[in-house]
């Protein structure tokens, strides 16, 4: 049962939104930000558990359009998405009493867009947008959301709401060292996301799931490389900004793994067996952000 669970939730695609906690979290440790362990713990049950949510559904409407096959029968796996959507909005709404108007607006965001992703009159799964998507709500949110509820009040913005008027103002330099820290995880999540669909190209056309490779066919390959680089190229822009320590730059190191991977991929595209370099190029590179982050916090 519970093997069939995590199979269902396929548990062992969740590294993307831990680890970009943890690196978070990891930052927060190096700025010396003192961390509010009850929203953020909070935070991360709530994240998680809509993570399920997302993927449950996914499979859950995959296999009624392309005759996958559950774990469950439909009844049972229908209930589980009730019970773990039903969690995570319970969760995310207690965090949004106990915060602002603000980490209610980002996380209704997310839920819209991961419920509208596999589900709707146009799901997202079926047009360009999933790569971008995926790294939004993963590689940005995420980190904001956890920023936002540490960070001391205004830092990022600040929200105003009367009879009259709603506004809101943003710091322009937090909210752009926001964007750069957030460029490695938005892209090796995307990337996740684009090797699936350019693994998937033929699988997707013949069901009329219309993804990004369908559109800039071996470009696909180009963009894939790319996004690798420019996560070095962000970590070099942060130490350089004094945004994270120069010890953080040993990360470089790992081009060398992941450009070989990017060549495997490049060699050869299928699903069952050179997929998993996207995996292994996202544990790459974030775990070994995340680790020197986490070690840079430590050195007085």
């Amino acid at each position: 049962m519970i093997n069939s669970f995590l199979d269902y939730v396929e548990i062992r695609t969740k590294i993307t939104s831990t680890f970009t906690f943890l690196m978070s979290a990891a930052l927060l440790l190096y700025r010396k930000q003192k961390i509010d362990w009850k929203l953020s713990l909070l935070f991360f049950a709530a994240m998680f558990l809509f993570d399920l949510t997302t993927t449950a559904i996914n499979n859950y409407i995959d296999s009624k359009d392309n005759g996958q096959t559950l774990p469950f029968k439909r009844k049972t796996a229908l209930t589980l998405i009730y019970i773990l959507l039903g969690l995570s909005i319970l969760l995310g709404l207690l965090l949004a009493r106990l915060t602002d108007p603000v980490v209610l607006i980002s996380g209704g965001i997310c839920f819209l867009c991961g419920i509208l992703y596999t589900y709707g009159p146009v799901p997202i799964s079926r047009q360009p947008l999933g790569e971008i998507m995926s790294g939004t709500f993963y590689g940005i949110l995420i980190p904001f959301i956890l920023f936002y509820i540490n960070m001391p009040e205004g830092t990022y913005l600040t929200f105003g709401l009367d009879f009259n008027s709603v506004s809101f103002t943003f710091q322009v330099v937090p909210i752009l060292s926001l964007l750069v820290f957030s460029v490695t995880p938005f892209c090796t999540t995307a990337n996740i996301m684009l090797a699936n669909n350019i693994c998937d190209l033929e699988k997707d056309t013949e069901v009329k799931r219309y993804t990004l490779p369908y559109y800039i066919g071996r470009k696909a390959l180009g963009l894939y490389a790319f996004a690798y680089y420019l996560t070095y190229g962000a970590t070099i822009i942060m130490v350089i900004f004094k945004i994270l320590s120069p010890l953080c730059l040993l990360s470089l190191l790992t081009i060398f793994a992941v450009q070989k991977n990017i060549n495997k991929f490049k060699k050869k595209q299928e699903k069952s067996t050179t997929f998993i370099l996207s995996i292994k190029n996202f544990i790459i590179i974030m775990g070994t952000n995340t680790s020197l982050i986490f070690i840079s916090a430590l050195i007085p």
